[in-house]
């Protein structure tokens, strides 16, 4: 009986279908939590890479078959999942703001090749383990956020009309908090200014973002 349903699993590949259901379900999760977060590798970037590195990492063991080195194919995952990731660094302008969402898909990428080595309590545990460091730390830089300092920017813009939002989702989606938001036109300028409050980290990062903004003439903190 246990040698018809061994058989059974093989022809069926019902193995490797769980591995990828498994990996839908892990980088589904992760990938949920970045969505929400509105970070550009979410819900589906994590689930496609969960369940490529799984494919992947079952297929080198398939194709090895016993006589060459399973890790080489495997390997291969690592610059792939790399090039994936700079992508999301680039995203932000220059900004290191989309560090978190390159170390997110490296670590599913890592799930991945965990689920298509059969190990999968190891890829089960991480999953939770990454799923407590992105949504339970982020109540604890909230505390940090509320003892954060205050910068103030004066932005000269080009007078698009659309310029104060766009500058303001800029702002906001780097994680700092709007106080104050006010803009004027003045000559041929549009100028906004922003009362800011956050982690001293991130204001720095705004800064960046803002200069590298395509409407952006000048910028001044004020200082």
């Amino acid at each position: 009986m246990a040698q018809i349903i061994q058989t059974i699993v093989q022809v069926l590949h019902l193995q490797l279908l769980m591995q990828l259901g498994l990996a839908t379900l892990c980088g589904g999760a992760i990938g949920f939590e970045r969505e929400l977060s509105g970070k550009p590798a979410g819900l589906r970037t994590n689930i496609l890479i969960c369940v490529g590195a799984t494919l992947f990492t079952s297929l080198s063991f398939t194709l090895s078959l016993g006589r060459g080195d399973p890790a080489r194919i495997a390997a291969q995952i690592l610059p792939g999942v790399g090039f994936i990731g700079a992508g999301t660094i680039l995203h932000a302008r220059g900004s290191v703001t989309g560090l978190t969402s390159a170390a997110t898909i490296w670590v599913v990428a890592a799930i991945g090749m965990a689920l298509g080595a059969q190990s999968y309590f190891e890829a089960l545990g991480t999953t939770l383990l990454v799923m407590l460091v992105l949504w339970g730390l982020r109540r604890l830089e909230g505390l940090v956020g509320r003892a954060a300092t205050r910068s103030h920017l004066l932005i000269h813009a080009k007078p698009d009309g659309a310029a104060l939002e766009d500058l303001e989702a800029l702002v906001r989606r780097a994680g700092l908090e709007v106080e104050r938001a006010a803009s004027r036109q003045e000559n041929v300028d549009l100028v906004v200014e922003f009362d800011l409050r956050g982690p001293k980290r991130l204001h720095d990062e705004v800064l960046s973002s803002v200069l590298h903004h395509p409407g952006v003439r000048a910028v001044s903190t004020g200082e």
